[in-house]
């Protein structure tokens, strides 16, 4: 008797939170969790894609971030630029491509460099997209597409938007999944997320495992989409 196929998300966001909070209950500093969570990232990209998840975004850092203590700041950026310099071989290996939404022109020389080589040198793999959110944020995003649309002249629709977005060649994401227990999506991708399916669990990011993610995706194909409709 044949098995019935699993639907996947096709496009899969991640908030990953939960990284400080992990660290304190260790009686840890909260560099300890960001340096744990940062290790998970490619335990979750590879078995996402394994899964058959064709794109994967993930918010590594928001515009709000920036508040958080210098010290604490400054490690996540660390940890960026450790993360593309490590990973991009795997990534071009694997035929993924690597996209950035954000604005990245405030971010130190150095890590723009690495960003820059790390997207042109995949630019080309169309197996995978791995889309990191960098200094993004979902208000923003869309200020910044209407303001490209008036400067070109044209109308602001929706279709419009959505063509101006960062993630415009890869279209919206199906899931939206975040770790640490909070019920919000803090200003992630908000034009895109209008129908994907939200999920959130209490495990903090450096405990969400394959497991965990496997739970997400089997909820997933449990939700009937709708889209307004019946």
């Amino acid at each position: 008797m044949p098995t019935e196929e699993v639907k996947i998300p096709r496009h899969l966001g991640i908030i990953m939170d939960g990284n400080g909070r992990w660290a304190e209950k260790r009686n840890k500093p909260r560099s300890f969790g960001h340096r744990a969570g940062s290790a998970n990232v490619d335990r979750i990209v590879t078995h996402a894609f394994n899964r058959g998840v064709k794109t994967l975004s993930l918010f590594a850092f928001s515009c709000e971030n920036w508040t958080r203590p210098e010290k604490e700041v400054n490690e996540l950026m660390r940890l960026l630029e450790k993360y593309f310099k490590k990973f991009i071989s795997k990534v071009l290996e694997k035929n993924v491509k690597l996209s950035v939404m954000g604005d990245v022109s405030v971010l130190s020389d150095k890590l723009k460099k690495i960003i820059s080589d790390a997207t042109e040198r995949s630019a080309k793999n169309d197996g995978f997209v791995l889309n990191i959110g960098i200094n993004y944020g979902g208000r923003q995003e869309i200020v910044r597409a209407v303001k490209d649309i008036l400067a070109e002249g044209g109308e602001v629709s929706v279709d419009n938007i959505s063509a101006h977005l960062y993630t415009s060649d890869f279209g919206e994401p199906d899931m939206i999944i975040r770790t640490g227990g909070e019920l919000r999506i803090s200003n992630f991708m908000l034009f895109q997320s209008a129908y994907s399916e939200l999920y959130f669990t209490d495990v903090l990011w450096p405990d969400f495992d394959e497991k965990e993610l496997d739970k997400a995706i089997a909820e997933y194909g449990e939700r009937h989409r709708r889209f307004g409709g019946v």
